[in-house]
């Protein structure tokens, strides 16, 4: 399995983070995606994706920080994004649900971003939420990277999702697929099928049902795998298979 999107540099693993990534090859984690969501926290996610062969770097900028960018902030990213432990821009995006950032400034934020990803040939990690609409005419709009990237924690329905697998992305799906009111996001997964689906913690956010309440891991990607092996009645192993060289394809080829 592959987990394309963790923040396990967050302060919720201070405590067993060494142990979580010593056991990825025991709970069959063949790599992760570790994701940044400002330059310095980029900068933390970079410096844990050297501690191991199974940990990549995506550096951005996620919208609630849009407002603190300083200037220069995409020369920066550029400097940061030549390790070879980069293979995505983002967390970017637009987030108009809570509107930390105004609207505007995320806007230019996200497009900078774009912008970079395109200039550096790295796929996006993009975040929506209360903004599907938004973000999908800049993406519509923008030239692209070659190999998109993932709209990360997708949480609409099939026609907005049939938008961005049209534009070239994939779909992020995680722990809530596997929430018992969650038929819409079941549903998504039913109709795309797993060529179009890539999965993801969004640890320590967004734990699987079993988990609910608690800090999410990235061994806990067997529930996802499960509830959508049930969801397509395909083997929970077709799932891992596809689903992880979906991941290897836009991730990992970039950098080959």
């Amino acid at each position: 399995m592959v987990d394309t999107h963790t923040h396990l540099h967050f302060h919720q693993f201070n405590n067993d983070r060494n142990a979580i990534i010593y056991s990825f090859e025991e709970n069959s984690i063949e790599f992760v995606v570790n994701v940044g969501v400002n330059l310095e926290d980029s900068k933390k996610s970079l410096d844990l994706s050297k501690t191991s062969d199974r940990i990549f770097c995506s550096l951005g900028v996620h919208p609630h920080d849009a407002k603190e960018v300083p200037e220069d902030f995409i020369e920066q990213l550029e400097k940061l994004a030549k390790d070879e432990k980069v293979v995505a821009i983002g967390e970017t995006g637009l987030d108009f649900f809570r509107n930390i950032s105004p609207a505007e400034v995320q806007k230019k934020v996200f497009v900078e971003q774009i912008e970079l990803a395109r200039k550096l040939n790295l796929p996006l990690v993009v975040h929506i939420r209360d903004a599907y609409s938004e973000a999908y005419e800049i993406l519509r709009s923008e030239p692209l990277p070659e190999k998109r990237g993932v709209i990360h924690a997708f949480s609409s329905n099939y026609e907005w999702a049939k938008k961005f697998i049209d534009l070239g992305f994939m779909l992020g799906i995680g722990g809530p697929v596997t929430y018992p009111k969650n038929e819409t996001l079941r549903e998504v997964v039913k109709r795309v099928g797993l060529e179009h689906i890539v999965l993801e913690t969004d640890c320590p956010f967004l734990p699987p049902q079993p988990f609910r309440g608690k800090r999410n891991e990235p061994k806990y990607l067997k529930y996802v795998v499960e509830t959508i092996s049930q969801v397509l009645d395909v083997p929970e192993a077709k799932v891992d298979e596809v689903t992880t060289e979906n991941a290897r394809r836009i991730f990992l080829e970039v950098k080959e």
